[in-house]
């Protein structure tokens, strides 16, 4: 019995080790480049063990840790590879560094590239977040929030869908009305009509700001509660019969309104200087004889080893290590302790990379027509997180976290690696298809119209189906509103 007892033990102290090793490598994977580099030289900082390798040195005065390390083996109670004898030496070996590591040595320099400026407005978003009370969840909450803004700064999903999306990516079971209420609190945030869910909610948004006064205010907001489709059919007599007003005064509160912007999101990703710094893209994807490679960017993240100092004082003391004394066997678990720190963080860094890689070639195997043929968007197919987790063998937060704030050179130009998932549904044929490919189809159509007598959305839902992409009138409407395209009679010319 007494024996099972100490197995068991064994046991329940490798699986906490491992659970330790997973929620380091999710924490260190989440980071963009930059961030990853920051990471790694304030690890330097706060380890002497750990040093710069020259690219003047040959490959054998590298560190590097087997690419198939087995959570388990070599692990200390710390949690950390206790091979500090003969093991510690073979790290020191070229035969043991992996191909991929001497093959990095030759790769070329990678570029950095220009994009906005010092801060952006969801650095503004960010930081009015951080200036309210929130709770740990209830800013996690708010930065997927944020982070599912659109282009124009809706937030197109509904409260009911964004609880769904916490609990399976986020691990987060938040209440619908919960949700509810933060996105209350984000269309508080500057600039006003953020987080709107359609445009009559953002003007309304930006109607009720207290500091936005006018002796007009009061009609405008009934032109917005009340009557918003015949204000946006321009149904002029029809308003001035209904509030009893003249041309005068319903020409007044309109230009109240047309002072407002419809598109408060549109300077989310613009700087709020001129000066734009630099960002440099987490993979590069080039394609050479119809065939894409992908290959992981270090930027200037600095490739790690062992400390020689500290290799060769384990060496020193390792043998006599039993009965050594005093200072000199402070020196051995203090030199010992520094060690394992250190190839505990190379190892993390080597899976960091794997990972991503794993994940970067999955997105493009997935999405191989579009790296191929000119980076064309409409021959994206849907994929969602849960696709490219079942094909790379990774669960869903990891997808998720790797996706993150990540980017992509690509021959064309830099992508961010959320821009590859979308939705999907089913054509009659049983093809499923992307809404990107919808919204392309449908703004050919409406392009190809007579613009003497425009189809509405009835007629534009029935020449999908015939194209083989069926899809109600109300999703014919919901895409319509997103391509800005307003209703047939506001399209008649």
């Amino acid at each position: 019995m007494a024996t099972q007892s100490i197995e068991q033990i064994q046991r329940e102290e490798q699986v906490q080790q491992q659970i330790a090793m997973q929620v380091a490598v999710a924490n260190i994977l989440e980071l963009p480049l930059m961030d990853f580099r920051e990471r790694v030289k304030n690890e330097m900082d706060d380890n002497e063990a750990l040093e710069e390798v020259g690219i003047e040195e040959a490959p054998d005065e590298e560190f590097a840790a087997d690419e198939d390390v087995d959570d388990g083996d070599g692990v200390g109670e710390d949690g950390h590879n206790d091979a500090l004898t003969d093991e510690t030496a073979d790290y020191l070996t070229a035969d043991d560094i992996p191909d991929y590591l001497l093959r990095q040595q030759n790769s070329r320099e990678e570029r950095e590239f220009q994009f906005s400026s010092d801060t952006t407005s969801y650095d503004d978003l960010y930081r009015q977040m951080g200036e309210e009370d929130l709770t740990p969840t209830e800013r996690d909450v708010m930065e997927y929030l944020i982070g599912s803004l659109d282009a124009d700064g809706y937030l197109r999903k509904s409260a009911d869908i964004l609880s769904d999306e916490l609990a399976i990516y986020q691990n987060l079971d938040v209440a619908t009305s919960e949700v509810e209420r933060l996105i209350k609190l984000l269309q508080t945030f500057e600039p006003r009509g953020i987080g709107a869910r359609d445009l009559q909610e953002c003007l309304q948004i930006q109607l009720a700001d207290p500091d936005f006064t006018s002796p007009h205010k009061p009609l405008a907001g009934k032109l917005l509660g009340e009557s918003f489709r015949d204000f946006t059919a321009h149904h002029w007599d029809i308003l001035m019969q209904r509030y009893d007003v003249d041309r005068k005064e319903l020409d007044a509160a309109v230009r109240l309104l047309t002072r407002l912007n419809p598109r408060p999101g549109s300077t989310l990703g613009e700087a709020s200087s001129e000066s734009a710094p630099s960002i440099v893209p987490d993979f590069s994807v080039h394609v050479e004889n119809g065939m894409p490679s992908v290959s992981l960017v270090r930027g200037d993240v600095p490739e790690l080893r062992v400390s020689r100092a500290f290799r060769d004082t384990l060496r020193a003391y390792t043998p006599q290590r039993d009965t050594l004394k005093g200072q000199q066997r402070d020196e051995y678990i203090y030199a010992r302790k520094k060690v394992n720190d250190a190839q505990y963080f190379i190892e993390l860094c080597h899976r960091r990379q794997r990972t991503l890689l794993s994940v970067m070639r999955t997105i493009v195997q997935i999405q191989h027509d579009f790296f191929v043929n000119d980076d064309d968007d409409s021959l994206l197919v849907p994929m969602k997180l849960k696709d490219v987790a079942m094909r790379a063998g990774v669960n869903l937060s990891t997808v998720s976290r790797a996706a993150t704030n990540k980017y992509v050179q690509t021959d064309w130009g830099i992508y961010p690696l959320k821009f590859f998932f979308s939705y999907q549904f089913t054509s009659g044929s049983g093809e499923e298809l992307s809404t990107r490919q919808a919204k392309a189809l449908l703004k050919e159509i409406i392009d190809g119209e007579d613009k003497a007598h425009p189809m509405p959305d009835e007629a534009l839902a029935a020449e999908m189906k015939r194209r083989g992409q069926p899809i109600s009138r109300r999703t014919v409407v919901k895409y319509r509103e997103h391509l800005g395209i307003p209703v047939a009679r506001l399209r008649r010319q």
